[in-house]
């Protein structure tokens, strides 16, 4: 049996990060986008960056077109994760099924509270008629590719377990920012669910040999090297 192959399409990185001492967004916040190929699929993680150049990307580091991908996958609805997921329209799109029913709910909600129908109520229901766009993904999206639920970030964030024969490889989402996030062993400021976010690092420490954090590169983890 081959092994799935991950592939770094574009490294992501946040509006601030506060162990840099940003204080302000400095920079446009966008997620890491990764490649699992799993036999004949192709799935792509995460598009965080504008269409235009995400194909550029993808075609330098894989020789593919946007054609050739499936499926994607959503590790959250947070927009810088699928900034560019219109440059896959013949792609299923998917999603936890907790992160999807949560945000719908939060979208519902805010609109029902909007004062009128102007540019917010426009602009809300876009984006619950992009949510509503999606799948539910199963629990396994293809062979030796599973969800992994980490919760608390976002209601329903949720990263993929990578199976190889030698080692694990998890996409985690914002379940680890980036890498100085996971070794201080730090969440990020703004999540929906502290405990919880803080539960899913250490999950991420005790099950993964590699690590793709949501907003950076991919990396090993110390906890194979002793550490």
């Amino acid at each position: 049996m081959a092994s799935a192959r991950v592939d770094i399409i574009s490294i992501g990185t946040l509006s601030r990060n506060r162990l840099w001492n940003e204080s302000q967004a400095v920079r446009t916040p966008h997620a890491t986008t990764i490649l699992i190929r799993s036999g004949k699929r192709h799935i792509l993680v995460d598009p965080g960056l504008p269409a235009q150049i995400l194909a550029a990307r993808l075609y330098e580091r894989t020789g593919l077109t946007a054609d050739r991908i499936d499926t994607v996958f959503l590790t959250n609805f947070r927009p810088a994760h699928r900034a560019g997921l219109d440059l896959f329209p013949k792609a299923k799109v998917l999603i936890h099924e907790i992160e999807q029913e949560a945000q719908h709910r939060h979208l519902q909600n805010l609109i029902e509270q909007a004062s009128d129908a102007g540019d917010e109520t426009r602009i809300l229901r876009q984006e619950l008629s992009i949510l509503q766009s999606l799948h539910s993904a199963d629990d396994r999206l293809a062979e030796q590719v599973d969800l992994f639920p980490l919760l608390g970030y976002t209601p329903g964030n949720c990263g993929l377990l990578v199976s190889q024969p030698t080692l694990t490889i998890l996409i985690a989402g914002d379940a680890v920012p980036t890498q100085d996030h996971f070794l201080a062993g730090q969440v990020l400021p703004d999540c929906f669910d502290l405990h919880a976010a803080q539960e899913s690092l250490r999950e991420a420490y005790e099950i993964a040999d590699l690590i793709v954090p949501g907003h950076d590169n991919l990396f090993v983890n110390p906890r194979t090297q002793g550490m």
